[in-house]
């Protein structure tokens, strides 16, 4: 009950913004041994407000790399990339992390866990940074609404692999991001763990209105978001799947 007043207060912000991604012919050119390697071609595109969308396409296409322009991860080397109004390629490396923090989570396919920290731990990290004196509190709160309230204390390699992705998927939802970044989040999990880690994913849209955009191979994950985008050879090949 207590978080309804801010999550009224997040659907209010969101709603005023409703394109939250917006790509402007983006490019992403990378130095390679053998001389430069264009990846993006001239991207545009842009993702509303509350939407999950799907990007698809065959290895090498650019789906990764996309998602790590949307994130900051990767700086554009030609167009424009705007996250909630903000240019990115204006922001340095620091300005970049403080922007990213409480308004962006990425889920990656190889957890990125600390192994030295406990499932409790990892979740508050970002919490923590940001100076939330209930850090731990909400972690807590967040890895029992995971089904992890259990395995609180335990370490990542205590813990099975879509335990190591729920506590990751904890640790990016716990500061309520606008924009949650998934990459491949089921890569690694069998069938069943790839199925709760999914139904978790996209119940943060329903239990907080985050916006979802996710790199996967899967059809049948793609056909559950809101919009499909295919991607080939580094452009925008069509929408919706083939």
């Amino acid at each position: 009950m207590a978080a309804a007043p801010y999550v009224k207060f997040w659907k209010k912000v969101v709603s005023m913004a409703d394109t939250v991604l917006a790509l402007h012919e983006a490019r992403l050119v990378l130095q390679a041994q053998a001389g430069p390697v264009e990846i993006l071609r001239g991207i545009s595109l842009t993702v509303k407000a509350g939407q999950t969308l799907g990007l698809v396409g065959p290895s090498g296409s650019g789906k990764s790399s996309l998602l790590m322009l949307m994130g900051g991860l990767e700086r554009a080397t030609g167009g424009r990339v705007e996250a909630l109004g903000q240019d990115l390629g204006v922001l340095n490396e620091d300005g970049l992390a403080r922007f990213r923090r409480g308004k962006m989570g990425v889920v990656f396919q190889n957890f990125h866990l600390i192994p030295t920290m406990t499932a409790l731990e990892n979740v508050a990290v970002p919490l923590e940074i940001a100076g939330d004196p209930q850090a731990f509190a909400k972690a807590e709160a967040e890895l029992t609404a995971m089904g992890l309230g259990h395995r609180l204390d335990h370490y990542p390699a205590q813990l099975s692999g879509g335990e190591q992705q729920r506590v990751a998927l904890a640790r990016a939802a716990v500061p309520r991001p606008a924009i949650l970044l998934a990459d491949e989040p089921t890569g690694n999990l069998d069938a069943a763990n790839g199925a709760v880690v999914m139904d978790l994913l996209f119940g943060l849209r329903d239990r907080f209105g985050a916006t979802l955009v996710m790199v996967t191979h899967a059809p049948d994950l793609a056909a559950r978001c809101d919009r499909v985008v295919r991607l080939g050879d580094g452009l925008v090949a069509g929408e919706g799947l083939v």
